[in-house]
């Protein structure tokens, strides 16, 4: 492969729901290009794209996969992603390292809701799109509809430049209203006839052209002046309009495919190459530091590392070439972990066959191996060159589980896996919870961690389970009280000795020093001495104020007395999780001039809170997350009615072009399930989000439940 420079360079993401044809696709487009001498299949598990094992179990697109093809002195980089919303990680890698983002419609479905969940993600990130309407030879398809909610959708921006003659068993045919010809295709498709269009045909092509021409001109001043005097465009100008109006977004060109029998596939190559914009024509990427680079060949030599694999002997990283040029044997420094790496080899890829390369210069996509320390995210640079990105934000997660390993000995190992493996895909989240004491692993979906599942036991042969994770609970005081605990302990010589007597109370943001309490008809003056404010590690304050007057308490056991309320802090009372947003003022105590020390006032400190916190009106508090349902209107009520029953408080509602959105604040405890949940209601087309709110009281029932459990536990152990 020669070494293609930055303006003959096309990076591409293909983007679509599951199921409609991206691998396919991809497959047909390897054949054209002359990459491949024979198609694969999805069902024959033998496509370029779908290589891993666990794809070829599962029969879906798990990773993404990047292939090169030259096209009319063009190099075209394409990322193929997966379509489930469980492997979203890709796709939106994919996207911050390439500049148009061709989405594939199922002509049975048309507009899914992963289609506009990814069609957000090309918003966030102000990548021009192409539409692909595949499988049109399938009984069902719907060409007419699929435009149809497409344009629901967005409006006058979709610009259809081919259409179907016919759909179903007998298509074979597409009218180009960019070109003007009818193609049409031998049942093996491939190469097409070029014809005329037909009579019957030319009233409607001609309308779908006039609406392409206006729509090329209005996104260029030069090409509208032009179109106005002669009041039509040459099918160059089109090229350049359509161009200039994909950069801004201002419309969204609309192309026929049947990928499965190589219909039109080579047409839509052609335009890919023709029309979309070069990598040097879209805006530039941005370091962390705020400086924007220029795809420059001549420039500082800058590498970012967008992907890794860490399948068993085919490791690769992926990377693109931001800035610059690089060469086999290229010594480079990471500017993330600070050390050097030898670019060895370079590869243009194509799934996992490796085609050697001698350079590859900016805006390229490539891949290398045997790199020691790079990551993904990692940035490479050459002498002299400090830039380093980070600009790769992915989703939060979705599902959690705990994991354990069947055989206990192997929790070390299992834990170097899930590292591993994260490395990979990132949008899995691995924790290690001391508060929990379980291992969590977060992710998209149930999907997303059963993949995970497969993986471990089939790749690494190490057998794990699955269970639902406890939840991190918090407990908090609703009222202030009172307590006193005199620690006393004498056998022999030296003893034991500290009182310390105490208030405590819930705590807030702003609320004044303290001045005077009532407790059983007696008043207690404070005296603010010291305030000590803790920002705890969990979330939220612990305030200790030391009030001692007379020197009732040496200063120097006040750290002991709040170390051993720190302690009782990291294991509340009430269910043993953590206790927060809580003032306690130390206000009398006595000590013993021989037998006083440090563990005697952390004991006394730690047993007076206890007392005093469950005399406070103790409250457990639980993880209330911000949920985002984007669902079919016909779905809602069913949808209301589920989360209703999650507890959750429905906090708005609005439309979006045939999908409700709906916005609810639902407790973490009721979310185990929900992903499967919400995709067996609605066949899968509805799709959520969720984030961390904050802590709110459990209702009572709830709490009492909890009680009891955890008092059930304390029994048995």
């Amino acid at each position: 492969m020669k070494v293609y420079q930055t303006n003959e360079i096309k990076n591409i993401s293909i983007l679509g729901s599951s199921g409609s044809g991206k691998t396919t696709l991809a497959e047909a487009m390897l054949y054209e290009g002359g990459v491949i001498k024979r198609r694969g299949s999805v069902d024959s598990g033998n496509t370029v794209s779908d290589y891993f094992p666990v794809e070829k179990e599962y029969g879906y697109s798990v990773f993404s996969t990047v292939f090169s093809v030259e096209w009319q002195d063009r190099k075209l980089n394409f990322i193929d992603c997966p379509g489930s919303d469980d492997f979203v990680g890709g796709a939106v890698s994919a996207l911050n390292v390439t500049d148009t983002a061709l989405m594939v419609l199922n002509a049975q479905y048309g507009v899914e809701v992963g289609t506009i969940n990814q069609f957000r993600y090309t918003e966030q990130f102000h990548k021009p799109v192409i539409f692909v309407v595949n499988q049109l030879d399938n009984d069902k398809a719907d060409y007419d509809g699929t435009i149809s909610q497409l344009r629901d959708q967005w409006g006058g921006k979709i610009v259809p430049i081919q259409y179907p003659v016919s759909t179903g068993a007998s298509f074979n045919a597409v009218v180009d209203v960019l070109k003007m010809k009818m193609y049409r295709w031998k049942p093996e498709g491939g190469v097409p006839e070029v014809l005329d269009i037909p009579a019957e045909e030319m009233d409607k092509a001609m309308e779908l052209h006039r609406a392409l021409v206006e729509s090329a001109a209005e996104h260029d001043d030069m090409l509208m002046e032009k179109f106005f005097e002669e009041g039509t465009l040459s099918e160059d100008d089109m090229r350049a309009g359509i161009r200039a109006g994909l950069v801004i977004r201002g419309m969204f060109p609309v192309f026929c495919v049947c990928a499965g029998r190589d219909m039109c596939v080579r047409r839509t190559l052609e335009f890919l190459g023709n029309v979309v914009p070069c990598t040097d024509k879209m805006p530039r990427p941005v370091t962390t530091e705020g400086v924007e680079v220029t795809p420059d060949s001549n420039g500082p030599t800058s590498l970012f590392f967008f992907k890794t694999t860490v399948e068993p002997h085919i490791g690769s990283s992926y990377f693109k070439v931001i800035s610059g040029k690089v060469k086999a044997g290229d010594d480079l420094l990471n500017a993330d972990r600070g050390s050097k790496e030898r670019i060895a080899q370079l590869f243009s890829v194509a799934g996992q066959t490796r085609n050697e390369v001698s350079e590859m210069v900016a805006g390229d996509i490539g891949a290398t191996v045997k790199l020691k320390e790079v990551r993904r995210g990692n940035t490479l640079n050459g002498k002299g060159c400090d830039y380093r990105f980070d600009f790769i934000k992915y989703p939060e997660p979705k599902f959690r589980r705990a994991v354990k390993p069947v055989n206990e000995s192997d929790a070390e190992k299992m834990m170097e896996i899930l590292m591993r493996m994260r490395e990979e895909d990132p949008t899995w989240v691995i924790e290690q919870s001391k508060e929990l004491k379980q291992t969590i692993i977060s992710g998209q979906g149930e999907f997303h961690l059963r993949t995970l599942k497969w993986r471990i036991e089939n790749n690494d042969k190490l057998p794990i389970e699955f269970f639902e994770p406890k939840i991190p609970y918090r407990e908090t005081i609703t009222k202030a009280a009172r307590a006193d605990y005199r620690h006393k302990k004498q056998s022999g010589g030296a003893g034991q000795f500290g009182e310390v007597h105490l208030i405590v109370e819930p705590y807030y943001e702003g609320m004044p020093a303290p001045d005077m309490y009532r407790f059983g008809g007696q008043e207690f003056k404070i005296s603010v001495r010291d305030t000590q404010v803790v920002d705890l590690d969990w979330g939220g304050k612990l305030v200790f104020i030391n009030s001692i007057v007379g020197g009732a308490i040496d200063a120097r056991f006040l750290p002991a007395i709040l170390k051993g309320i720190m302690a009782r802090m990291e294991q509340g009372p009430l269910t043993g999780s953590y206790a927060r947003d809580v003032r306690i003022i130390v206000y009398d105590g006595k000590m013993h001039p021989v037998d006083s020390n440090e563990i005697s006032f952390m004991l006394a400190g730690r047993n007076a809170f206890s007392t005093a916190f469950k005399e406070a009106g103790p409250k457990i508090l639980e993880p209330v997350y911000d949920v985002e349902v984007s669902v079919p209107a016909d779905y809602l009520g069913d949808v209301m009615s589920d989360l209703q029953g999650r507890r959750a408080i429905i906090m708005g509602m609005n439309s979006e072009k045939g999908y409700e959105k709906l916005l609810a604040k639902v407790p973490l405890k009721e979310m185990s399930t929900y992903s499967t949940s919400l995709s067996s209601i609605t066949g899968g087309r509805a799709s959520f989000t969720m984030k961390f709110a904050n802590y709110e009281l459990v209702p009572s029932d709830v709490q009492d439940k909890l009680l009891k459990a955890y008092e059930a536990t304390q029994a048995e152990d």
